[in-house]
């Protein structure tokens, strides 16, 4: 196949900047980019109530729900099941945009949903702790560095329990599990994005201006 899909997905600490270094991705490359995008998909594809839908995301069940599934493999209540279902329909829609389309993903363990795809590049963003708190307090999201220390904090909890929930053997945020893993601090966003370009090019995935 000469010009194979390709689908560019990118895990990250809450305030590390993914967001931008992925649409600056998706941009360079000429191809789709998906963030809560595919929620939205998602959740009218289903016809689910979109708050219902965003309540689950990233988010891993209950351990008692989890516990109670395990034990006993069967239903329970809409509440119950949303976490599980909500998690494959997100599964079959990152298939799905991955097979028909090239893609920019973040988040959504789409490194592992999409482990099988056979042009998939996997990135992990991270950055110490002060680094994401002034990123956040910048962007507007908290007031002072606590508040978003904390806040990053809970964000990284909270997608580590649901990525490591779901993903079973693979652990968020761990170097082996990617292709390329990245300080965010060390350089500025546009060296980063150049270091990710080269590596994508030498992966034979090339920027719109560059084909032909």
């Amino acid at each position: 196949m000469d010009n194979p899909k390709f689908a560019i997905v990118v895990g990250r600490q809450y305030g590390a900047g993914a967001r931008r270094l992925a649409s600056e991705l998706a941009r360079r490359l000429g191809a789709s980019y998906y963030d809560k995008e595919l929620l939205d998909e998602a959740a009218k594809r289903l016809g689910y109530d979109l708050s219902l839908f965003s309540a689950a995301d990233e988010r891993r069940p209950s351990m008692l729900r989890g516990m109670w599934l395990h034990g006993f493999g069967m239903g329970g209540n809409t509440d119950a099941l949303s976490g599980e279902t909500l998690f494959q329909v997100q599964a079959d829609v990152l298939r799905d945009i991955a097979e028909r389309d090239n893609c920019v993903i973040v988040g959504r363990a789409a490194d592992y949903v999409l482990r099988h795809h056979p042009n998939m590049v996997s990135i992990f963003l991270h950055a110490p702790a002060e680094h994401r708190a002034a990123n956040i307090v910048a962007r507007g999201e908290c007031r002072n560095l606590t508040d978003a220390a904390d806040m990053a904090r809970r964000h990284d909890r909270r997608r580590e329990e649901f990525y490591n929930y779901f993903t079973g053997s693979h652990r968020w945020g761990r170097a082996h599990n990617y292709d390329l893993t990245l300080d965010a601090s060390r350089i500025d966003p546009d060296t980063l994005t150049e270091i990710v370009m080269a590596y994508l090019t030498a992966r034979g995935i090339k920027p719109v201006e560059s084909k032909n």
